[in-house]
């Protein structure tokens, strides 16, 4: 195999399944009406219901998908192997990604831009949407915790990084002021932007700004307040659009790079179904793949967002394929730009730390991860082989490169986390809608948007104080996965008995989300009683505060899936609204 083939390999089957899948999707199971006003365009108030052009949500919806999590969990995964990373991708953005991120997009447009959590009270029952309320909130925190931690790193290691992260951020204040403010043209926008963001990344080479790791999580705690707090056009819809045009250029010399350079792959296909890959213990391929490549493949944090933001922004019901099935296929084809760019140029990347892995696949899978963290761990794996392979094969400079690609991560880390925090922002005030009325006082501090974005906000970033990323990834790509089962249940609830699709398309929601729900089950628990134990000796207090939410989560997981159990044997559920 070569980078090539495997470029051309992904690119077919994304294409083809847009087409022969993703069309059937929209067509016959969401039935989607471009007739139909969306909540955008209905209950618009400019601050969180604002309709979108189809490119910026694009922008917005994949930028907060994609976080860090398509590359970081990829990295980490060739681990067992190439093959069977790229597998999981494949197959997981296939059968599970794509359909459960799109039919939550386009459930939560039939339901006013509501939560999948609240739709799951709606037509499961109400226990169910509190239970799963309190799940979510718990996983946001665990994914603020999570990004806050890998940033920091990135941040750290790679100074020039947060120079032009935070000239991008000046960048977008003043597009969205351009776009909206002015009513300026979006192509003339768009060149000004791009030409600001090109400009932010070499000065961010230019002058480097080092700071330290906690530092940096002091920054970070104020920054998502205030990003998820103020109007979506000001910062959010401007900087994810800068965002998709980074992304494009980055998967475009990337692919390109791969296709080019005819490169075989100096990396194993497979290793062992065994290796050290979390707390150094022997770590079984199934079931705890899910908890290692999280949103490369399928992710239950996009239901959020799905939910959360990006149905509060759709113009138009045709417009929900585009931006929520096509969002997960191009996050799997970044996952495969990543796989590819490791398993070609990944020796090269570690230089002496390569000595003694090329032995045996054996005695890889021991050594990889010791390696990678002399370099800045999975980013830093990823960084520098996508600027060697951008060097080799076309020429470019390698420092700017990998630069970029360190700056590509940080963008999507930084976006995924402020998203994060305005999405728990809207859980907590779901949450507090009962005590509207027995104990207001309570409901309007909850639901006011700044006190609700300061709580998960300190909570999260606390966890990400001490910066043992390595604690918290597993325990949140284990509860995003249990997310993604527990909301594309949710979604074959509605597919069966309210919008009433035939009985071969609900199997092919329902039996996809029970065969996750199974695996995802099955590897918490083996990260609560065989990761958790190794963890308490490095940092018992974080192991503990993980040890705890993991528990609680699977304990409220077991009720949600009960409830669906019951649901499913009635015959007819409530229209939607």
């Amino acid at each position: 195999m070569n980078t090539t083939l495997l470029i051309i390999i992904g690119l077919v089957i994304y294409f083809v399944m847009y087409f022969l899948y993703g069309k059937r999707l929209q067509r016959n199971v969401a039935k989607a009406d471009a007739s139909r006003e969306t909540p955008a365009v209905r209950l618009r108030d400019d601050v969180d219901y604002m309709p979108a052009n189809r490119y910026i949500l694009f922008g917005h919806h994949f930028a907060s998908i994609a976080g860090a999590a398509p590359i970081i969990g990829p990295a980490i995964a060739i681990v067992w192997g190439w093959l069977p990373a790229i597998l999981w991708v494949w197959l997981g953005n296939i059968f599970i990604g794509a359909v459960h991120d799109y039919l939550s997009l386009m459930s939560s447009v039939r339901y006013d831009g509501r939560s999948v959590q609240w739709i799951a009270g709606r037509i499961i029952e109400k226990r169910s949407g509190k239970v799963f309320a309190w799940f979510v909130f718990f996983m946001l925190i665990l994914v603020v915790a999570a990004f806050a931690a890998v940033l920091g790193g990135i941040f750290t290691r790679q100074p020039a990084v947060p120079t032009a992260y935070i000239l991008k951020i000046c960048a977008a204040l003043i597009l969205g002021q351009l776009l909206y403010k002015m009513k300026l043209d979006l192509k003339i926008a768009t060149i000004i932007g791009v030409a600001m963001l090109i400009l932010a990344i070499y000065l961010g080479t230019l002058f480097p700004l080092a700071l330290s790791y906690k530092t940096w999580m002091v920054v970070f705690f104020f920054y998502i307040i205030i990003a998820a707090s103020i109007p979506v056009w000001v910062l959010l819809q401007p900087r994810d659009y800068l965002n998709a045009w980074l992304l494009v250029g980055g998967l475009v010399i990337g692919g390109v790079s791969l296709l080019v350079a005819f490169k075989g792959f100096s990396l194993p296909a497979f290793t062992a179904f065994s290796p050290p890959a979390i707390a150094g213990k022997p770590t079984p391929f199934w079931p705890i793949i899910p908890l290692i490549i999280a949103c490369g493949s399928l992710s239950g944090f996009h239901s959020l967002v799905a939910s959360g933001t990006s149905s509060k922004q759709l113009s138009s019901e045709m417009d929900g394929l585009f931006v929520g099935y096509g969002s997960m296929f191009t996050e799997g084809f970044l996952s495969t730009v990543v796989i590819a760019s490791i398993a070609a140029f990944g020796f090269a990347a570690l230089g002496e730390g390569a000595k003694g892995l090329t032995e045996s696949a054996a005695t890889f899978a021991a050594g990889y991860g010791k390696s990678i963290g002399k370099i800045g761990g999975p980013v830093g794996i990823f960084s520098k082989s996508y600027g060697i392979g951008a060097h080799e094969a076309l020429g470019l400079p390698i420092t700017f490169m990998t630069i970029f690609a360190g700056m590509w991560v940080a963008s999507f880390a930084m976006t995924t986390l402020d998203t994060t925090n305005r999405l728990a922002r809207y859980c907590l005030s779901e949450i507090a809608e009962p005590w509207k009325e027995s104990f207001p006082a309570g409901y309007n501090a909850l639901s006011n948007r700044w006190i609700a974005s300061v709580i998960p906000a300190f909570i999260g970033i606390g966890l990400a104080w001490t910066g043992q990323w390595k604690m918290i990834w597993p325990a949140f790509g284990g509860a995003n996965q249990i997310l993604a089962s527990v909301a594309l249940i949710t979604m074959a609830v509605w597919v069966s008995k309210v919008i009433k699709s035939s009985a071969g398309y609900r199997l092919l929601v329902s039996i996809p989300a029970v065969a996750l729900w199974f695996t995802v089950a099955a590897a918490m628990v083996w990260y609560l009683f065989v990761a958790v134990p190794v963890f308490m000796a490095k940092n018992p207090v974080q192991a503990v505060v993980l040890g705890i939410i993991v528990a609680f989560m699977m304990i409220l997981n077991v009720v949600i899936f009960w409830d669906y159990v019951k649901v499913s044997k009635k015959v007819e559920i409530e229209a939607t609204s």
